[in-house]
This record gives C-alpha cells, sequence and structure tokens, in this order.
C-alpha cells in the first residue's frame, strides 16, 4: 500500500513540475505573469526533480540557472535515499 502511494506521489508531483516547467517558459515567450521560481524549486525538492530536469530539458527553461540543477539533484538524492530507508523499514 504504502509503494502505491508513493508511486502516486512521486508521478503527480514529477508530472506537475514538468507541466509548471512548460507553462513558465511560454509565459516567459510572451512577457506574461510567470510562475514564481520559489515554487518550481519547493516543487524540486519535495519530489519533483526528475520532471523539473526533464523540463528544462525539452522547453530549454530555466538551463542557464545552476541552482536549478542543484537543487533537482538535491531533492532527487533526497527522496532516493527516503525511499531506500523507507524500504529497509517497511
Amino acid at each position: 500500500m504504502a509503494l502505491k502511494v508513493s508511486a502516486v506521489y512521486y508521478a503527480v508531483v514529477n508530472v506537475l513540475l514538468f507541466i509548471f516547467m512548460g507553462i513558465d517558459k511560454r509565459r516567459a515567450i510572451k512577457d506574461k505573469w510567470r510562475i514564481k521560481e520559489a515554487t518550481l524549486l519547493t516543487m524540486g525538492l519535495i519530489g519533483g526533480g526528475i520532471g523539473g530536469f526533464i523540463g528544462m530539458k525539452l522547453f530549454h527553461h530555466k538551463t542557464r540557472k545552476w541552482y536549478f540543477y542543484a537543487v533537482f539533484a538535491i531533492g532527487v538524492i533526497l527522496h532516493t535515499a527516503l525511499l531506500l530507508m523507507l524500504g529497509n523499514i517497511l
């Protein structure tokens, strides 16, 4: 049960961050209201790092900002470690 909940959680967070990266890129091109960087970075830290990386690559968005790479990588590492620890406990 916990594995299913985790899988759904990570799928939703990653898909949402991917979509947000695309929306933010489109809004940047059209010079419209943008999604805050803090929102994108927070989503990367709470488990959406893979979706963030894919969004960066596919949309060519935020690729010049080193801290997006760093925060998304930290998020992926932390959540991988968390899942491994939970796997050992359960």
